[in-house]
């Protein structure tokens, strides 16, 4: 189909992406060869090549519609940007005039940096009031964009000593960790031609689509992103009929925008649909390289929320905005591939793409088998801590899914076998037949998918599944890679030291069989053998993960690939304790406030209905009484929090403020079954997650 007669939505794919096409188009090739060399070398691009780089640059935007630029940035505080904004604006200093005229210009120097303030990110102790300095420094692999009317450039941030204060920096180094070890492991399987081994990742994001006009009438989903009271519908999800239904028109014509600004973003979105939970859907994009694929996710979900308010939406990125309701996870799909076309997790169809498979599946069971607290701690917080080990997504005890087959051949591997004979990548390993003629057989997948795995393998790539809706997916991925590198280089040495590929893989294997597990993760069984027989941890709470984070095997892995320095890992543990703590801060007093302020008034209201009818009053002087006294309990819990240590304040959160605030919710929960339904003062459960389901046609708004 020519681009001509293609559909609007499709024909301005990448409309407003800076890439290698447009690169081309708008740079010399002397200009275009310089930038592509410096990504791949990481050479300095001469001065005047770099002034034609960013006039290019601006030329482009411009015509666009942009008038600013900002330097976009990935601070430590969740899956949220942090941007600047400069005017492609300067003054006029070719003469010596006191009065200068203003211009348009971006020269070179504006285009690779910019300067702000790193004292008031999350930072962990890296910078404070008297260092104060931080930068912005482009990351030439992700291409700017223009959005509204702004050029975007994708940036690393940086202290003025170097350390990260933010995600895609350790990302950045994690990538080139995965890079050197995978490439080194490949030669020692006889891969003398290649170059370059990518992280690349795709990420499912789930989400909750409701009503505006009832979001913001709830000041806990306002201040926390999710409900802290409410009751369950009589209606949830019980009768499975949300998931891959049709679509109800409002979100429909949500996601048709957002899918069209997606693409003209560069950003490959090709599937959406129902998820399991009522006003729960999933979007998802093709893989790209893992810091491209980061930034894309959260300009997704931006763009998102964005496109929502058009449409009278509240996007809900929350890993549990309603209770007893399937949460959302943001399973990232992680692989890695060759500059020769290489996927290292599919075997190929020959005896050393065989032998190449089962290495680096043996590295990432390495990776798990050794640092499974890395991983555990890469998903932390308060939020996730509500659905992992529920039965909507894995438990904390973080083990990989290989499917039954492959796990058969690697315990072969184990007891002396061959690394070939899986064969797990030749179509038809496996064969649908529906018992009809009208279908016809078709190839499925050579394993079973586990829903209840934290790592499972999937053909040709792993998913780490524990990951939740609301993070910033460079964590999960920095923990995949660096881990990744660390099991190649444990197979490496082991041939460089004079064993055989077959018997360095075999014993790496053997040595982190452990983490393999292809039953029922949620059964108890599972829990039991995992912890007393595998030794394996069960981290189950954010405090728990945290205090195991910050090890000296985990510094030590770190360091030693230099994706984090002692220093920032130390800062990421901080900034980790002080946000758990004040997430559950926050919902404690959005709590107190709602029932104080909203729910005992309508409990005093209701009651006065039945002063003559004491008969019909039933548990509700009982009931409301309660309350009254479970809120006076949390009131006095959160006047003794120890908020000055993040570490003993997130220890009090958990063992103190959290059960208090259940005891709450448990009440309250009961007594808005009781009260009025013209008193109850926010929308309910029921209004929330069903009343947009009914509309027939799109809202105009």
């Amino acid at each position: 189909m020519k681009s001509s007669s293609m559909p609007p939505a499709l024909a301005n794919l990448s409309a407003n992406v800076f890439n290698d096409d447009a690169q081309r188009e708008h740079m010399s090739p002397t200009a275009y060869n310089a930038f592509q060399s410096s990504i791949k070398t990481g050479e300095e691009i001469p001065k005047d090549t770099g002034k034609e780089i960013a006039a290019s640059l601006m030329e482009w935007a411009m015509q666009r519609g942009a008038v600013n630029f900002s330097h976009v940035f990935y601070p430590m505080r969740g899956a949220k940007s942090g941007t600047k904004t400069d005017a492609f604006i300067d003054l006029d200093f070719g003469d010596k005039k006191a009065l200068k005229d203003i211009q348009c210009s971006f020269d070179i120097s504006k285009l690779w940096m910019s300067e702000t303030d790193g004292s008031s990110f999350p930072n962990g102790g890296l910078r404070a009031t008297h260092t104060a300095a931080a930068y912005m420094v482009a990351d030439k692999s992700s291409n700017p964009y223009v959005k509204d009317d702004t050029l975007y450039i994708p940036s690393a941030f940086v202290t003025w000593n170097g350390d990260a204060l933010d995600w895609k920096t350790p990302l950045l180094r994690s990538q080139e960790a995965v890079n050197i070890e995978a490439v080194r492991l490949l030669k020692n399987l006889g891969y003398d031609d290649v170059n370059e081994v990518y992280s690349n990742i795709g990420c499912e994001q789930e989400f909750f689509a409701i009503p505006r006009e009832l979001a913001i009438e709830r000041p806990d989903i306002v201040a926390t992103g999710r409900t802290i009271l409410g009751a369950n519908p009589s209606r949830g999800q019980q009768l499975s009929d949300h998931y891959f239904g049709k679509i109800n028109p409002r979100v429909k014509a949500f996601l048709v925008d957002f899918q069209e600004e997606m693409w003209k973003l560069g950003v490959s979105q090709v599937v959406y649909h129902n998820e399991v939970a009522p006003a729960q859907h999933e979007w998802s994009p093709i893989f790209s390289l893992a810091n491209v694929a980061a930034d894309q996710n959260i300009l997704c979900m931006e763009v998102a929320n964005d496109i929502g308010l058009k449409h009278g939406l509240a996007i809900l990125n929350h890993e549990k905005p309603y209770a007893d309701i399937n949460g959302s996870g943001k399973h990232v799909n992680w692989g890695l591939n060759s500059d020769t076309g290489m996927n290292l997790f599919t075997t190929g169809k020959n005896d050393k793409s065989e032998a190449s498979f089962i290495a680096f599946v043996a590295a990432v069971t390495y990776g798990l088998g050794n640092y499974a607290e890395a991983f555990r701690a890469s998903v932390q917080g308060a939020g996730n801590d509500h659905r992992l080990g529920g039965h909507e997504a894995p438990p904390a005890i973080f083990s990989i899914y290989t499917g039954v087959g492959l796990g058969e051949h690697l315990d072969s591997v184990v007891s002396g076998g061959p690394l070939q004979g899986y064969n797990s990548g030749r179509y038809g390993a496996k064969m649908i037949d529906t018992g009809a003629r009208a279908t016809g057989k078709v190839g499925g997948g050579a394993e079973d998918r586990n829903r209840t795995a934290p790592l499972p393998f999937c053909g040709n790539r792993f998913e780490f599944r524990a990951v939740g809706s609301d993070a910033n997916v460079s964590l999960p991925t920095i923990v995949l890679n660096t881990t990744a590198a660390a099991g190649c280089a444990a197979i490496s040495d082991l041939i460089e030291g004079g064993a055989s590929v077959r018997d360095a893989v075999a014993q790496v294997l053997g040595d982190n069989m452990k983490c393999i597990f292809n039953g029922d993760g949620y059964s108890s069984e599972w829990h039991e053998e995992a912890e007393h027989e595998r030794g394996l941890p069960n981290l189950k709470t954010t405090p728990d993960a945290l205090l195991a984070f910050n090890s000296d095997k985990n510094k030590e892995l770190f360091t030693k690939y230099k994706v984090y320095s002692e220093a920032e890992l130390e800062s990421v543990t901080n900034i980790f304790w002080e946000r758990y703590m004040l997430d559950i801060e926050v919902e404690a007093d959005t709590m107190l406030d709602m029932i104080n302020q909203g729910v005992l008034p309508a409990c005093g209201s209701d009651l006065r209905q039945y002063k003559k009818h004491h008969n019909l009053s039933g548990p509700r002087y009982a009931v409301y009484s309660d309350l009254a006294t479970a809120i006076e309990a949390l009131q006095t819990v959160r006047d003794a929090w120890p908020m000055d240590d993040h570490v003993e304040g997130s220890m009090y959160a958990r063992d103190v403020v959290i059960p208090a605030m259940t005891a709450v919710r448990a009440i309250h929960d009961k007594a808005e079954r009781l009260i009025a339904t013209d008193l109850y003062p926010f929308p309910t459960y029921h209004e929330m997650l069903h009343n947009h389901q009914m509309e027939t046609e799109p809202t105009d708004y």
